[in-house]
């Protein structure tokens, strides 16, 4: 009786030192600098402590980046998720993590996870599952949330007090305060605060015209960039 109490405490504490009873280890990561292009900064906006970003800069979660006009920066947040900050934009990480199961390969992740809020401006996001681990990517404004639902290519523009989101392929699911869900899907976009209770032809808009074509441009580079980062990311 007591060799098999003894047993099960053992067993128990190999199982928390060794995290092997747990369902993942999680620990943030970096979003890594494609491009930059112009002033573009990021840090910590509480205490006022920005520097300027570089191709070596390790940007976090709890960061703020910050384009000054004419300026851009693309990003690998995660395999699979990727983004263009216009210039006069403004984006804060709020999540940037994976789970992994304790193994060190990257067959060991069980999930990875990106949440950006857009403070100000425009952000194009490119999204694809890059493998079988779960990833959960979203955009936040004031207004509304999107979370793809598909490989996708999107774009979101917001001035704090409206909110416009534009699809150029695939589909991303928006919600808003008070409104049920919409499902953007290529060609179409939406605005908050709305009265509409379904998506525009992007063909009715201007501005929506040029967000797409502003995805689209970006797709491009986007795509360029990641395919050399995907061969040599390490998690």
């Amino acid at each position: 009786m007591r060799f098999a109490f003894f047993s099960g405490v053992l067993a128990l504490c190999f199982c928390l030192l060794g995290n092997g009873c747990s369902k993942g280890i999680t620990r943030a990561t970096a979003a890594t600098v494609f491009f930059v292009r112009g002033n573009v900064v990021f840090g910590d906006a509480e205490r006022n402590d920005f520097q300027p970003v570089t191709s070596k800069s390790k940007i976090h979660a709890g960061n703020v980046v910050r384009t000054s006009d004419g300026a851009s920066i693309n990003l690998a947040l995660i395999p699979g998720a990727f983004v263009q900050l216009s210039g006069n934009s403004e984006i804060k990480i709020e999540d940037l993590s994976l789970t992994k199961d304790g193994n060190e390969t990257a067959e060991g992740v069980l999930d990875r996870r990106a949440w950006i809020r857009l403070n100000r401006g425009r952000i194009v996001s490119l999204f694809s599952h890059s493998d079988r681990s779960a990833s959960e990517f979203s955009v936040t404004t004031g207004q509304v949330l999107l979370r793809p639902d598909s490989d996708c290519l999107f774009s979101v523009w917001t001035n704090g007090t409206t909110s416009r989101a534009a699809c150029g392929r695939g589909e991303v699911s928006a919600s808003a305060d008070a409104q049920p869900p919409l499902k953007l899907a290529a060609g179409y976009f939406s605005q908050w605060p709305t009265v509409s209770k379904e998506p525009i032809a992007a063909t009715a808009n201007a501005s929506a015209q040029m967000d797409i074509k502003t995805a689209l441009d970006a797709e491009l580079e986007l795509l360029d960039q990641a395919a050399g980062w995907q061969n040599r990311r390490v998690f």
